[in-house]
């Protein structure tokens, strides 16, 4: 094994790491400097989607958005996460391997969730009447935390499934990772409980952490694996 000089492994990251974080959090703090010039009122593009979701809400779609927003809370977030690491880090083929990779998964969903919180706490907005709420929800609006957590778990997931089988199946279960993460933003619009905004902004809060955060897992797997190239065990 070849080991590199310290001075070569101490060296700042490429730029070009670095741009996608920071184009993410650029446009973050720009939302979030919209949303909050007024003090956290809602905007037309808020007002409009929240009064035609509380307007239309059969049962059959009130219960089905219920059920699908709490894949952004509880013990799915963290589950999905670890799972995700898991498979990167070895999977069924290196399930002691795997160990630490699904740690290192959880620690960044969680290290995630607590930084948005935080920031939600810090920007505090005012959630939406709660007279037109479907479910219960507490704390405040922005960033929206189950769009945030179910789509950092959702990525995470999908990366574990694209390094351990690489191919069109691991493809197809990352578009549907893709596919219930957006989901579940949606239903917090549909359910009354956040702007529209607020779901946005858990987008862009998810998407500056994990392009932060996952280059670096993600080498850590390669190099757990010995080779350095995805889905090889």
């Amino acid at each position: 094994m070849t080991v590199r000089p310290l001075s070569v492994r101490l060296q700042p990251p490429p730029l070009k790491r670095l741009l996608p974080p920071a184009a993410f959090a650029v446009l973050f703090a720009l939302l979030a400097w919209v949303v909050l010039a007024r003090h956290g009122t809602p905007y037309a593009v808020d007002t409009g989607p929240h009064h035609w979701s509380v307007a239309h809400r059969p049962q059959g779609l009130l219960n089905t958005a219920k059920a699908l927003t709490h894949l952004g809370t509880g013990a799915f977030p963290p589950v999905a996460a670890a799972f995700g690491g898991w498979l990167a880090g070895g999977g069924t083929a290196r399930v002691r391997r795997g160990i630490p990779t699904a740690l290192l998964a959880l620690v960044v969903l969680l290290v995630g969730e607590g930084l948005r919180t935080s920031l939600m706490t810090l920007l505090h907005r005012a959630r939406p009447p709660m007279a037109d709420w479907a479910v219960q929800a507490s704390g405040h609006s922005f960033p929206s935390g189950h769009t945030a957590s179910s789509a950092m778990a959702a990525t995470l997931l999908a990366w574990g499934l694209l390094r351990a089988w690489p191919g069109p199946s691991s493809r197809v279960g990352a578009g549907i990772c893709a596919l219930a993460a957006a989901a579940v933003g949606l239903t917090r619009v549909y359910l009354g409980v956040h702007w529209p905004t607020d779901v946005v902004g858990g987008w862009l809060f998810a998407a500056c952490w994990l392009t932060a955060t996952l280059p670096a897992l993600d080498r850590y797997a390669a190099r757990e694996d010995g080779d350095g190239g995805p889905g090889r065990r």
